[in-house]
């Protein structure tokens, strides 16, 4: 293989504050290269370079042997690259063609968009991704996950010679993961390039060929992925060894803090019943499309239609707007952190507040200084990397940004607090911390709920997990029970009660 992207030596500061200190990385022909880093490490300022987002304060991008400067995005792509960013870029309001072509509409000689021919293409691009999608749907009535889909049709669509791939697999089901990757090994086989960033180790072991770690700015390892076990990667990005153990033991309970009978929605869960303690961690899981988040959105208000009984300190409560739920007590980190978590016009700070307001205000003036104040607590809490908290959090990483989301709903200080996919987009260093904080929340008497498809992280911390398919509970474990295999099978639906 011949070599097709050199970054030679890049360096970029942000007022002042050095992001990448000399920075190489290497990509081949046909290759499928990782780059890996805790949040905050730089992955996300170096491929914005590569993308023509940023510009370096030194080093140099060669492409094929030429030294080129990307100075915008589309001159990016006029190279061949394409950029999928973590935080989906679609655009709700258009139409699934429209989001494929736009900037590139195909037109005919009198300037009139041939909006069947884009039709055509795109039903084309998608069916080799394997989705059954019209493509005159507006791209507001699809989940996430095959909005994440658009994103890669994209890119495919543009014959893009090398792909970047920013957490690509964190909206998906497991059988769409494995398609995405059987894609990108065809991709390979063709002399297509991909730069995968993900914290999803195992992953980066099945389909990734060489790998680069960055740490506060520098370049700390690069090796063929064949040559390394995933625990010396581990202690490359975070500089320790990271624990697998399970971090919760047992331990009594309080009185039920919340309980569930026979709640139903048509069309999303049906029947389901569960208790959650004082001080117990309780986990639900599953695969995409199960109905957990749609069962926890409804507990909160956010969806209004339910039939069933919902107790919090043995009260029937009956919530119908999230204000409600702040109200008996109950907090929730969304799962969709860019479209229900963030305010991205809006400063770190003001994020972090936005749901406690109370705790920050006198005569109904704000108190900067003891809000900024909250703040410094939980960034030296949850190690939120962010050089000043009054620039607007779009500006932060994805796992950055969650941190903050956690923030606010621990400042919010809710006896119920529910959690879905806490770690999304966040490192495997900086898990074990969110891990750790929830377990101390338990530890202080909160009922905590986790939803998160992935078996290792409900197991590592929950006392009791509840597993989904196709809007049911079909099995209920105790955490150190359970294995992943065992919960697959269940959420699979290939063994149903327990």
């Amino acid at each position: 293989m011949s070599s097709f992207l050199s970054m030679k030596n890049i360096s970029k500061s942000f007022n002042h504050v050095p992001v990448l200190k000399n920075v190489s990385i290497n990509v081949e022909h046909g290759e499928i290269h990782a780059l890996l880093g805790e949040n905050g490490a730089g992955k996300s300022t170096l491929m914005n370079i590569l993308g023509g987002v940023h510009q370096p304060d030194e080093g140099a991008i060669v492409l094929n042997g030429q030294t080129v400067e990307m100075t915008t995005p589309r001159t990016s792509q006029s190279y061949g690259i394409s950029f999928i960013h973590q935080e989906l870029n679609v655009i709700s309001d258009l139409r699934v063609y429209e989001n494929l072509f736009l900037g590139n509409e195909l037109k005919n000689r009198f300037g009139f968009v041939k909006v069947e021919e884009m039709c055509d293409k795109t039903s084309d691009i998608l069916a080799e991704l394997g989705v059954d999608i019209h493509p005159k749907t507006y791209v507001r009535h699809l989940d996430t996950s095959y909005k994440q889909m658009l994103e890669i049709a994209k890119a495919l669509l543009h014959n893009s010679r090398l792909i970047i791939m920013d957490e690509p697999t964190t909206a998906l089901a497991e059988h769409e993961v494995h398609r995405l990757f059987a894609l990108m090994k065809n991709l390979k086989q063709t002399g297509v390039s991909i730069i995968y960033i993900s914290h999803k180790l195992k992953e980066i072991q099945e389909v990734c060929d060489t790998y680069t770690v960055l740490r506060d700015g520098h370049v700390v390892g690069s090796n063929r992925m064949k040559d390394e076990n995933l625990d010396e990667i581990t202690k490359l990005m975070v500089g320790k060894s990271v624990s697998e153990d399970r971090l919760t033991e047992s331990h009594s309970f309080g009185p039920v803090a919340l309980e569930v009978k026979h709640l139903t929605s048509e069309g999303f869960f049906k029947d389901i019943n569960f208790t959650v303690r004082k001080g117990e961690i309780v986990g639900f899981t599953g695969l995409a499309g199960d109905g957990r988040t749609e069962l926890f959105e409804s507990l909160f208000g956010f969806r209004k239609k339910y039939n069933g009984q919902i107790k919090i300190f043995a009260q029937d409560v009956n919530i119908n707007h999230p204000k409600q739920a702040l109200k008996a007590g109950m907090g929730l980190v969304p799962k969709d952190r860019k479209e229900n978590a963030i305010i991205k016009d809006l400063n770190v700070i003001q994020n972090m507040s936005l749901s406690s307001l109370a705790h920050f205000e006198k005569a109904g003036l704000i108190k900067g200084r003891a809000e900024r104040e909250k703040f410094n607590f939980y960034e030296q809490k949850l190690n939120i990397k962010v050089p000043n908290p009054k620039t607007t959090i779009d500006k932060l990483s994805g796992g950055n940004q969650q941190k903050v989301v956690i923030a606010k709903w621990l400042e919010v200080n809710a006896d119920i607090i529910i959690f879905d996919n806490p770690t999304q987009g966040i490192d495997v260093g900086a898990r074990r911390e969110i891990y750790q904080h929830i377990v101390a929340l338990a530890d202080k008497g909160k009922a905590v709920i986790i939803l998160s498809s992935e078996a290792s992280e409900i197991r590592k911390v929950c006392h009791t997990i509840h597993v989904m398919y196709q809007g049911e509970v079909t099995a209920q474990f105790a955490g150190e029970e359970a294995t992943d295999d065992e919960i697959m099978s269940y959420a699979t639906g290939s063994k149903r009660g327990r």
